[in-house]
């Protein structure tokens, strides 16, 4: 059995990917067209893969309040990027979806986001890239878990 790390390995490693979350927020924030935020970026890439979503059903997706994900909503509706309508079964609810403008905001956020991939890449060893990108798959994995009471 692997040895577990003790208390100030995991939280060095959670400063780690905090102060990660930060630079990279802080790098792609900087060049995004339109605006953009990340949380709207990542509203809009979540929402090119899927059918429309009720807001409560992304705010779950995404980790955060409904009022939190509202306001994205919003801001991203102002813009043009989402449509917000009418559930049809009960016309209560409602459901959001992308627009051709929000497809095109996202491509275009994605070209403005490729030379920073590709300075990275030029900076890290891509076998290392992917090995990381596994484990932390694998703790994203356990977070899930504990978030779902399955832990």
């Amino acid at each position: 059995m692997p040895e577990k790390p003790d208390d100030p390995d995991l939280f060095r490693m959670f400063t780690e990917i905090g102060i990660i979350n930060q630079l990279a927020t802080t790098l792609f924030e900087r060049t995004m067209p339109h605006d953009l935020t990340v949380a709207q970026f990542s509203l809009l890439n979540h929402l090119s893969k899927r059918e429309p979503q009720p807001p409560l059903k992304l705010a779950n997706a995404f980790q955060v309040s409904k009022g939190t994900m509202t306001s994205t909503i919003g801001r991203l509706e102002a813009k043009g990027f989402v449509d917000v309508t009418p559930n049809p079964k009960d016309g209560r609810g409602k459901f959001v979806g992308i627009t051709e403008a929000g497809r095109t905001a996202r491509m275009d956020a994605l070209a403005a986001a490729a030379p920073h991939f590709q300075w990275l890449s030029e900076h890290l060893d891509a076998q290392a890239v992917s090995a990381l990108t596994d484990r932390l798959a694998s703790l994203r994995e356990v977070l899930d878990a504990e978030r779902d009471g399955q832990a």
